[in-house]
């Protein structure tokens, strides 16, 4: 048999006699789209992705987010702040048609229209060009939903004095004091303060540290009695005796700590 046009020889039918060729195909037909999506494309997205990445670790080195103490359900007057990457929707419900009787406005509709948009930015501007010029609607959109995002963001931000909130709310560092618990004011202590100071003294969410004041004894009596502050009167009910030892081991704390 001779070797006509179209005829080929095959060894193993198993085998296809058509390679798949590993250069990358012309895209020049496609006004576009005129490189491959690996290597090129992806390379550069990824190039583009770590200057951005490095970028914000120098940002969150040069200025650390300040830290706040563990979250305590019992305080009633904390007020609570989402993360930052939550604060614009956070500032939206400030406003009067999304937030009272317009809740659901704020919190379903206006944000489901805002991201439904954007995912039917594409179908909507579905032309062959990449340039910004020739996809004015995926384009006017996005730039939108940025513009919105950073100036809520700012908006809610801005009113907060965040270095303030952290040091009103900062951890609580593990004292080292060793605590007398056989002193007779460590039983008065633990009957009336307690509950709001902690059991070292090193204070919590509802009471301030009672390591390092500057009130006299007679000053933390009166206090003890009278209250300061967010401290109501009332919270100490022992006797004059009691009252004494409990100012002797504050102050006796104290004198260790200063040590």
């Amino acid at each position: 048999m001779k070797k006509g046009k179209g005829m080929r020889f095959v060894g193993d039918s198993r085998i296809s006699a058509d390679k798949t060729s590993t250069v990358p195909k012309d895209y020049s037909e496609y006004p576009g789209r005129t490189e491959a999506f690996w290597p090129n494309f992806l390379l550069k997205e990824w190039l583009v992705g770590s200057v951005f990445l490095v970028g914000f670790l120098c940002a969150t080195i040069a200025a650390p987010a300040p830290l706040e103490g563990v979250a305590d359900p019992t305080t009633a007057g904390y007020i609570p702040l989402p993360d930052w990457y939550f604060l614009f929707l956070y500032e939206l419900l400030k406003y009067d048609f999304a937030s009272g009787p317009y809740i659901l406005f704020g919190i379903l509709i206006l944000p489901g229209l805002a991201f439904g948009a954007l995912l039917l930015a594409p179908f909507l501007d579905n032309g062959p060009g990449r340039r910004p010029p020739n996809r004015p609607i995926a384009v006017g959109m996005m730039l939108l939903a940025l513009a919105s995002v950073f100036w809520l963001t700012y908006e809610s931000a801005s009113k907060v004095d965040w270095k303030e909130k952290a040091e009103a709310n900062k951890p609580i560092p593990p004292s080292d004091l060793v605590i007398d618990t056989d002193d007779p004011g460590y039983a008065v202590y633990e009957n009336s303060c307690i509950g709001c100071h902690g059991d070292s003294l090193e204070g919590g969410a509802a009471g301030p540290s009672l390591i390092g004041i500057e009130e006299t004894p007679e000053e933390i009596s009166k206090i003890a009695v009278e209250g300061i502050g967010d401290m109501p009167p009332g919270m100490f009910t022992g006797t004059d005796e009691e009252l004494e030892q409990l100012v002797e081991f504050i102050m006796s704390v104290n004198e260790e700590a200063a040590e």
